[in-house]
Order: structure tokens, then sequence, then C-alpha cells
């Protein structure tokens, strides 16, 4: 990692991979920079590139020649984004490669030619200021007293976050328990087999990511990121997740940083109240309005000026009450499919080769992706965790459903991930919940199947292209138990076909993938909501209710931990502001 301040050329080979977040050379932000104090001009520089030995003087230098300058002008450096190139370089093979965007400080706007060409081809752009979870006093609109936001995961955390930012009273609550009771649940059910339907991998604090693996993904391209990953940061995430591209916390270090920003949250007048099911919306009539006033929950009821609904993928229960209070829900596509599990040499391999770099590099990812074509309906990988384990992602009894997870150090001998098809509303059947009603018949199947105590069925991938039971299985990191069985007569043909489709395509992209040591474990329901709940684009509110915010995952706006936390934040924002 590029160090606090200029120390010579340290290698950037501790960018790369997932193993390398394990490294923490500073405490800071990385920057370089030269000390001196004029009113400063920021551009961010693209694709810049290195290599897996150069030193972070070549990083300043070739952003100034970018720049059309001299290095001394740089007065700081910041990486914004890093990501590793593994692709193959034609006849030469591979050749690894960092490809880097910095932001740049300098005391003046550059002039001259390369400067100008460089802006024309979008190398370089103006940087716009920080953004803040703030908002400014004139552009808020009068503050509410009080607002209830329901879930603490990262939707409903951030959106608490900035609320609390502008002096606003929020409760948060959750149906799940505080990190370490819910600890204690997840132990009894991975140990006893004994569910808890309040609290475990899908309900509590930090919700369905703090058990798969805190990647930080996302295709958002949003200010308030950086504020969101800054905030992990204070709360000891390693600093790296601000630029990496394939930023991941790990579970274990997101058992450390929750405490740490449920205290931050709690200074900032954040009431938590845990094990607190929602159970409905309380309602006032006004002349053309219909406002909440309200909560219902376990606990007894709650009055407020607005809600906050980040209720999660999982929350069917919600939904369900939500719907009969005449909140408008509408069907969405879903994304169904298995996990498949490999050995991560098989992966480091197919993604690194044989060389010297390899061992450089950290347990390789992967993803995946099989497009549509007029023969066959595509699919894709999801959720990759390298050096990772298979989970039960359920909250109910007599239902099975596999996610996947690792801690920082991606230490097991095992890569998995989810291999996913889209499927349409039309493909789920009629009504509004028919996709809840078929990831339920697939969990129910797949519980069966599995022997209705939580153990997964499962079937080696050449077995399931070819269509035949697998006479034995690999060793698994689910550590309750598989057993064969026939995945591929277990799923609907839709998507059965898909992703035998899709299996052929990532075989050639991977040796190995979809061979006998890739093993398929099912069944994966729980990519997203297979639905929306729709909602004012600029103010966010419900349909028909200004202020009831549905947000993140649980209301289809959202697909990872990131992007989850800047719907709710931005949502928080927009109860504040002044319409434009």
């Amino acid at each position: 990692m590029l160090r606090s301040s200029v120390d010579g050329c340290c290698g950037l080979k501790a960018l790369a991979g997932p193993a390398a977040q394990n490294t923490r050379q500073s405490d800071s932000l990385p920057a370089v920079t030269n000390g001196t104090s004029a009113d400063p001009a920021r551009f961010r520089v693209t694709n810049l590139t290195l290599g897996l030995e150069d030193c972070e003087a070549a990083l300043r230098e070739r952003a100034a020649e970018t720049l059309g300058i001299e290095a001394d002008r740089v007065r700081e450096l910041r990486i914004a984004r890093k990501s590793l190139d593994a692709r193959r370089s034609g006849s030469r093979g591979r050749r690894f490669r960092f490809v880097i965007h910095a932001d740049v400080t300098l005391d003046e706007t550059p002039v001259g030619e390369t400067f100008e060409r460089a802006l024309r081809a979008g190398r370089v752009r103006e940087l716009e200021p920080p953004a803040q979870f703030g908002v400014p006093a004139d552009k808020r609109r009068a503050r509410p007293g009080h607002v209830v936001v329901v879930g603490a995961g990262p939707a409903g955390l951030f959106a608490a976050r900035t609320l609390a930012e502008n002096d606003v009273s929020v409760t948060l609550l959750d149906r799940g328990d505080s990190l370490r009771l819910r600890g204690r649940a997840l132990a009894r059910f991975q140990n006893h087999r004994e569910l808890d339907p309040e609290s475990n991998l899908l309900f509590g604090e930090g919700g369905a990511g703090t058990y798969s693996d805190g990647k930080l993904y996302t295709r958002v391209d949003h200010p308030l990121s950086l504020p969101i990953l800054e905030t992990l940061v204070a709360c000891g995430a390693p600093p790296e997740i601000v630029y990496d591209a394939r930023a991941h916390i790990g579970t274990d270090r997101l058992h450390r940083i929750l405490p740490a920003l449920r205290e931050m949250l709690e200074k900032g007048g954040v009431a938590f109240r845990w094990r607190t099911r929602f159970e409905g919306l309380r309602f006032a009539e006004e002349p053309g309005e219909r406002r909440v006033v309200g909560v219902e929950t376990s606990d007894g009821g709650i009055d407020c000026d607005a809600v906050v609904l980040a209720v999660g993928h999982s929350a069917r229960d919600t939904w369900e009450r939500l719907h009969g209070q005449g909140v408008e829900i509408e069907p969405r596509a879903s994304q169904l499919g298995v996990r498949i599990e490999h050995p991560q040499s098989l992966i480091d391999r197919g993604r690194y080769g044989e060389g010297p770099e390899a061992a450089m590099l950290g347990p390789a990812y992967y993803a995946l992706v099989c497009r549509k074509t007029a023969k066959r309906a595509g699919g894709y990988s999801f959720c990759m965790c390298p050096g990772g384990q298979i989970v039960a992602s359920v909250n109910s009894h007599g239902y099975l459903c596999t996610n996947g997870m690792s801690n920082s150090r991606h230490s097991s001998p095992y890569a998995n991930a989810a291999v996913v098809t889209p499927v349409e509303p039309s493909g789920h059947g009629d009504g509004v919940f028919a996709g809840v009603d078929l990831q339920r018949d697939l969990e129910a199947r797949f519980y069966e199947a599995g022997g209705s105590n939580y153990t997964a069925p499962a079937q080696r991938a050449s077995d399931f292209i070819a269509g035949r039971a697998s006479t034995s299985l690999r060793p698994s990191s689910y550590k309750l138990g598989v057993v064969p069985e026939r995945i591929d007569a277990l799923l609907p043909e839709a998507i059965r076909d898909a992703l035998r489709g899709a299996l052929e395509v990532f075989e050639r992209q991977i040796p190995g993938f979809s061979g006998s040591d890739g093993m398929l474990v099912g069944v994966e329901t729980r990519c997203s909501a297979p639905l929306r709940m729709p909602r004012d684009r600029e103010g966010f509110g419900a349909r028909g209710l200004a202020n009831l915010l549905p947000v993140g995952e649980g209301a289809g706006y959202a697909g990872g931990i990131l992007s989850a936390a800047i719907d709710g934040a931005r949502a928080a924002q927009a109860l504040l502001r002044v319409p434009r």
C-alpha cells in the first residue's frame, strides 16, 4: 500500500488480491504529500498502470506525466480505486499489473496541451468537493422530530448515521439480537441445528452482510461511498477498503467494526432496540394525504414523524404485513441458482497460472458472466468468497438456502460462489408475492432432499451437466454436511438448463471449473428481493406515503452492503432536503 509519506520504493505487491488486505501499513488513508499549503486544485487521474514491483514514486510520476506537469508539483496523491489486471496478453501469457485511479491535489490548475488533451479524453477530471452526511442549512427543510428506522443492516445503520449527523432523534429497531447474542444463537444453530427465527444469519445487528463476509464491491458510483467507507475505517476497517476495487472486510473484522459503529451512533443520539419485531404502521388521515405517525412493534407502539424501512431481503412476513396495510409492492426479477465450491488452488491456477507472481497475489477471486443469447438464458457468478465457506442462510424452520462467507485472511482451502440465472417476474407465476412463493418452494424442496435437518444436497458439476447422480462428493466447507442428490432434478427445468449453459461457458474461462472438482451445493435463492416498493425518485417516499421511506435490498433498491448503505444515507438526506 502507498504510505502516508514518500519512503522509497516499497513495491506495490501489497496491493494485490484478498490476502493483501491483511497488511495494514498506515493508520490513515493512503497519501503521498509534499507539505505545501496553498488553496488546492483537485483532479482524478484514471487508468494509471503499475507493475507488481513498481514503487510509489512511479505512481506520482505517471500521474504528473498525464497532467503535463513535473512530479514535484503534486502536493498530495491518494489512491481512489485500485484493481488487478490479470488478463492474458497474447502469446506472452499473463501480464500482471495494477490499474489505478488517483486523486491528485495541486497548488494550481495545470495549463498546456497535455493537460487539455487528457481532459478531453476523460483521463483527467476535476473533483467535486467531498460529500458529507450533513445537509447544509440553506438546503434543509423543517427537521423531523423523531424518525424510526426499521432494520440494523447497512441501509438502516447509515440512514441512522445520516439522520443523527443532522441532529434528528432516531430509534433504530431490529427483530434480531445485538452482535454478541446473535453470535450465540448462530453457534447453537451450527452446533445443534437449533434455529432461532428472529436472530440468525439473516436477522440481527449488521443484517445478512454480517455473515456474508463484508464485500464492498458495487457498481454504484456515488459521492457518499467515500464518507461511508471512511466511517467504517474509523470503526476499525482496514484503510485500503477506501480504494480497493475488490474491497473485503471479512466476517471476523465485521465483528469488531459493528460494535464500534453502534457506539458511534449511540453517542450521536441513536437509540437501539434489539429483539423488537416490526408489526405494522400507524396512520393519520389528513385532507388529501395519508401519513405515517407511528409503528407497532412486538414491544409496544412508537410515535414518530417518519419511518425508514430497511428490512432486508428476507423479511417476507414484513412485506406481507405492509402490503396488507396498503403499502404498494410490485414484483421484480430475481436471481436463482446454487453455490459452487472448488479447491482454492484450482481457482488460483485458473486465474494466475503457476508463475512466481501467483504466490504474491493471495487467493484468487473471479466474476464470471455467461451472456444471454438466442439459444441460452445466461447466468453469472455472484458473491464469490475466496478462501471461504458455505453457510446455511435461513430464518424459518423447514427451509434451506445457502450463502457464502470468508474471514479477512481467506484461510480456508475452499473457494465458493453463487452461480445464478435471472428469472423475470413472468417466470415466478401470478401475483405480487409469486417470486417469494417460488423461493419458498425451492428452499422447502432442497431442505427435504437434504434430510430435513439443514444438510445440503450436493452434486459434482460434471454430473450436473451430464444429468447423472454423483457417486461420491468432495469434502466441503459447509459445516452442516452435504449429501449426494440430483440437484439437476430438484431445480426447475429453465433454471437447470440456464445453469448448465453458464457452467459450460465458465469452464472455458477457468479450466476445471465445471469438472469433477467443482461441487454444486444448493439452493441459492436470496441474492436479492423478488419485489420492489415503488417510491418517489427525489423524495424516496413510498407511493402515496411521503414520510415512509423504503430503502436497501428489502425494498428492491440495492444489491450489497455498500449500495444498501448509500441508499439508506441518500434517503435520510432526502427526508431533510428541500425538494428541488
